[in-house]
């Protein structure tokens, strides 16, 4: 059974997905055992209270360094016996010898199809203000790997969503949401713990 640990920010609606797929028996041989929040106001909190998951705050702004930060989330993680790292709206960007460490053990949820609105300063409605400028027809989500680069890790799997008329971000944020995101996340957790997963030359093989 792997532990997981799913880092968030906000409101946790991608963590209430997994919560959802677990208590339903999808995620195989995965459990949520830890919440993780850089944010001690974020509802994602009371999420995993509700159904009984332990959780932790760790704020960025309380270490001098993103070294010291990333030390003691792996120390947290390490203490708990964390395999799996999943990022449902988390805003702090991880140094990179944390994602070194746990390279291939980090997975994230990003609302566009990446290449496409990814890097940098794209998160949470900068992502759908930035499609629907573009004039799109069509975006979506993706599920990654984590690595040094920002939504540069390997492709775990990839949903298209249409983009309607007279969309804005919100409503375009809330279908990617509903028809993507909530359904790609727990299916790449479930693949990851039953050792599905395939990573060879940033190319993502699922068994």
């Amino acid at each position: 059974m792997v532990n997981i640990a799913v880092f968030v920010s906000g409101g946790g609606t991608n963590l209430q997905a997994l919560i959802d797929a677990q208590t339903a028996g999808t995620i195989e041989n995965g459990k949520i055992t830890l919440v993780v929040s850089s944010n001690p106001n974020a509802y994602a909190l009371e999420r995993a209270a509700k159904v009984g998951i332990e959780t932790a705050v760790l704020r960025r702004r309380d270490f001098d360094s993103a070294d010291a930060y990333g030390d003691a989330l792996d120390a947290l993680l390490t203490e708990k016996g964390v395999g799996l790292v999943v990022l449902a709206g988390f805003m702090t960007v991880l140094s990179d010898d944390f994602c070194k460490k746990y390279e291939n053990r980090i997975i994230n949820v990003h609302p566009s199809l990446i290449p496409s609105f990814c890097g940098e300063g794209f998160y949470g409605l900068r992502v759908h203000e930035a499609a629907l400028a573009k004039g799109v027809k069509v975006s979506g989500a993706t599920v990654h790997f984590v690595s040094e680069v920002v939504d540069g890790g390997a492709i775990i799997a990839q949903k298209a969503v249409a983009v309607e008329n007279g969309d804005t971000p919100e409503t375009l944020q809330k279908r990617i949401m509903e028809q993507a995101e909530w359904m790609l996340l727990p299916q790449a957790v479930s693949d990851f713990c039953a050792g599905r997963l395939q990573v060879e030359n940033d190319i993502v093989t699922i068994r």
